[in-house]
């Protein structure tokens, strides 16, 4: 080999040893916190819940309405039946909802658990406080522009045993 390749191989490896160097050195060099520290601001979670398995959202097509609301349902009342025409998730924070489904299905939500309710007439629904204390639920809504937080629908005829 020729002056001139070994000179070239001794420059590169030169190199990168001080490129290896500075990266060492970046290890030692303390750094700016990715985030600044909050001021004057606090929280309250108001309701937690677990959903019984996965929960698919889906927003409304265009531009949406977005509610929070905290409904109460007293021992004895329901919701009446309703749709909704668009997603609402929902957790419930005291007492057991009761709700009977468009197919007739009934579903349980215990204080403590979540769940969604989808949108659109084929999925009329009741909720009923069956309990003896008072339903709270946190809810929200996801609901197209200018659309009614509920509609009012026909009751479903259940028939026992089918």
């Amino acid at each position: 080999m020729g002056n001139g390749v070994q000179r070239v191989r001794q420059s590169r490896r030169g190199r990168a040893f001080v490129v290896a160097g500075c990266v060492a050195a970046l290890a030692f060099v303390p750094t700016a916190a990715g985030a600044t520290p909050g001021s004057g601001v606090s929280a309250t979670v108001v309701a937690e819940g677990t959903s019984v398995g996965k929960l698919k959202v889906k927003a409304p097509k265009g531009r949406a309405d977005v509610t929070f609301r905290r409904i109460t349902i007293e021992p004895g009342g329901s919701t009446g039946w309703h749709t909704h025409s668009g997603q609402l998730i929902a957790v419930v924070e005291s007492g057991t909802l009761t709700r009977t489904l468009d197919d007739c299905s009934v579903e349980v939500s215990p204080a403590g658990t979540s769940f969604i309710e989808p949108s659109g007439r084929n999925h009329r629904h009741i909720g009923r406080n069956l309990g003896t204390e008072p339903v709270v639920l946190w809810v929200t809504y996801l609901l197209p522009e200018g659309s009614e937080l509920s509609d009012d629908a026909d009751p479903v005829t259940c028939v026992p045993g089918k």
